[in-house]
């Protein structure tokens, strides 16, 4: 009754023992292939771990220099500029990381919330009721009368051009991964399952149990398993030169490290930039929105304070190699791992699974 070993000699399988083979060599299958894949993967989540720490890293430093601008320069409206500053940074940080949203909307959405900020305290001390109403009067009035001038979009355009190659390769790394953990649980069909019985244990039923596969019966067999696997061999060698493409222009784009360090210092010549402004600013705003109430106040010279921007020479050079050898190191290895999925039947058929340098192999058939 045997199904997959049947041969004229005697035997000493049954059909149980055959199913039993079945389960072994899915199980072995799916070993050998995971350890192929370990490596792969383990450089891959390695490189994602050390992207993700030093943007991470990067932008802490960022958003806490962006806080002491205000705890320094603008403290009348450091405390409640605090969350408008925290909501920037987690935004551009989501971006990064594949969110829904894009650097415009982030940008401009800190900028809404700064105006009502910088109009009452700073353009206009001396305003007490800042309404609910009024406040999102003048975060709708920011549009139109465009406060903080060039700045806003400059900032836009600046952090849209260097953030976009680090959210695609964030992205791609991602991708990789699903693609590993994907071809490491794919199933094999029954005739796969009876190939590779009939190539590994069926020896087994003739007493025959140290023998192993001959390479080319080997190769035919686990070419045949995984020939949905191999075909993704095009698409991984055109994800591979996507990936160096990518971290090339990542690296080509250090002025990232640069655009996202110099946030303090496009909010803060947007800030002077509306303070100039002040006159022409209230009056646009008291035709649209109305005069709020005012108390009289002695405007001292403390409200306007412009603040030189720090030079950073040695601030993020370290991270910045750190990080520019790591994606040398990752991109090279990825590079030799191009053909990863047009070799998987050679490297399974690799090692012990199958009789080199010796006089007798199996066939499937018989020992030759």
């Amino acid at each position: 009754d045997l199904q997959i070993c049947q041969q004229r000699a005697p035997t000493c399988c049954t059909k149980k023992m055959e199913e039993s083979y079945q389960a072994a060599v899915r199980r072995e299958r799916n070993q050998s292939i995971q350890a192929l894949n370990f490596e792969l993967k383990y450089m891959i989540v390695g490189h994602i771990t050390a992207f993700q720490e030093a943007f991470e890293s990067l932008l802490r430093s960022a958003e806490n220099r962006t806080s002491s601008l205000f705890e320094t320069a603008y403290r009348p409206m450091a405390k409640e500029a605090a969350a408008p500053v925290k909501e920037l940074f987690t935004d551009i940080s989501l971006y990064i990381l594949g969110a829904e949203t894009t650097v415009e909307s982030a940008v401009l959405r800190f900028f809404d919330s700064l105006f009502p900020l910088v109009y009452s305290r700073l353009i206009n001390p001396g305003i007490t009721d800042l309404s609910e109403d009024y406040t999102e009067c003048l975060r709708l009035t920011r549009q139109d009368v465009n406060p903080f001038g060039r700045y806003s979009k400059n900032m836009v355009t600046e952090l849209s051009k260097y953030l976009w190659a680090s959210r695609m390769l964030s992205q791609a790394l991602s991708l990789g991964i699903e693609v590993i953990n994907t071809t490491e649980h794919a199933a094999l069909t029954k005739e796969c399952s009876k190939a590779l019985v009939k190539m590994q244990y069926c020896p087994h039923c003739q007493g025959l149990t140290l023998i192993r596969p001959c390479v080319g019966y080997c190769l035919n067999v686990m070419r045949g398993c995984l020939a949905s696997v191999s075909e993704l061999d095009a698409h991984w060698r055109e994800y591979i030169s996507t990936l160096e493409y990518l971290t090339n222009e990542k690296a080509a784009s250090h002025d990232l490290e640069i655009a996202v360090t110099g946030i303090r210092n496009s909010i803060n010549e947007a800030i002077l930039h509306a303070q100039l402004n002040g006159p022409q600013l209230s009056a646009t705003v008291d035709k649209v929105c109305g005069q709020p109430r005012q108390q009289e106040r002695d405007l001292s010279s403390d409200n306007i304070v412009p603040v030189k921007e720090v030079t950073e020479a040695q601030t993020f050079v370290m991270a910045h190699t750190s990080l520019n050898n790591k994606r040398r190191e990752f991109i090279n290895y990825m590079k030799r791992s191009r053909t990863f999925y047009a070799s998987i039947a050679e490297r399974l058929c690799d090692g012990d699974l199958v009789m080199r340098d010796s006089s007798t192999c199996w066939n499937g058939e018989d020992v030759v």
